[in-house]
């Protein structure tokens, strides 16, 4: 049975591949962005800081990675001549596109329904989920045009089991599973792309710090711990695989029974993003 969690990735797995990661510029997304690069990949990092990206952009730089390429767009404010962009840029420069891994998230907050912010609960589901389709949408034609493609969407367990108080978090998070349960369906049998969930669960991240502020950090993984399950699932080992959400971290009930969260939301709010009308940059 197909565990991702126990993947060994070998040096060159990523050789040739050109993957792009939303949410890029911190937490799971830079981890998984320089895992990636140093496994051979040529990234595209996808944020709305620019200088966060830079910084990443330069780290890779150093190292003995292939030559990575930034673009900036908030996914809060994207329109459609800015997703365009994008795609079209990422096409004209690589031909095509191996791996897509929707990262970015807003939490939002953590109240109830009865008395959520609308316009709170709209700008979640929209960077969420409407903007993850949007992306994927113009990125199809690219994804197409690779002979082994993987997209690749971030959930949670919220977004299996509602929980109270998750609010558009977690309704958010049930959507994500359906687009990909429903994308999957519709790209199975006629093109080489696969489309796959991801719950990376507890992690040390700026959300997971926004959801629970009075946590011991020191208790929870680093973001770079986890990027085997990641590389298995946007590379060739995840071949033939589709329509699936995977853990990141074994269950841990004793700490759920604990924290009363076990799995919850581990993408960095502070890396809510996408990519933007001026294209694709390398430095």
């Amino acid at each position: 049975m197909f565990d991702p969690r126990k993947h060994q990735a070998r040096p060159d797995e990523l050789a040739g591949r050109v993957i792009a990661i939303t949410g890029a510029s911190d937490g799971i997304g830079r981890a998984v962005a320089r895992a990636c690069a140093l496994h051979g990949a040529q990234v595209v990092l996808l944020g709305r800081n620019a200088k966060k990206l830079e910084a990443v952009h330069a780290e890779l730089a150093r190292s003995p990675a292939p030559p990575a390429s930034i673009a900036v767009l908030d996914l809060e404010k994207a329109v459609a001549r800015d997703y365009d962009a994008v795609a079209d840029a990422l096409l004209e420069r690589y031909g095509r596109l191996d791996g897509l891994l929707h990262n970015a998230s807003l939490l939002g907050t953590l109240t109830p329904i009865e008395q959520y912010d609308v316009p709170t609960w709209c700008r979640v589901l929209h960077v969420n989920v409407t903007a993850a389709f949007a992306l994927t949408q113009v990125l199809l034609p690219a994804l197409r045009q690779s002979q082994d493609a993987a997209v690749l969407f971030t959930s949670s367990s919220v977004g299996r089991h509602g929980r109270a108080y998750w609010g558009a978090y977690s309704v958010s998070k049930f959507a994500v599973e359906g687009l990909t349960q429903v994308l999957s369906a519709e790209l199975e049998g006629i093109t080489q792309v696969r489309v796959n969930a991801i719950n990376p669960g507890r992690t040390r991240t700026a959300m997971r710090r926004q959801a629970y502020p009075a946590e011991d950090i020191a208790t929870l993984p680093e973001p770079q711990s986890l990027v085997a399950p990641y590389l298995a699932l946007l590379g060739p080992a995840s071949r033939g695989i589709s329509g699936g959400s995977f853990d990141a971290q074994a269950s841990d009930r004793s700490v759920a029974a604990a924290a009363s969260a076990a799995d919850a939301p581990a993408a960095d709010a502070a890396a809510v993003s996408a990519a933007s009308s001026s294209g694709l940059t390398s430095r």
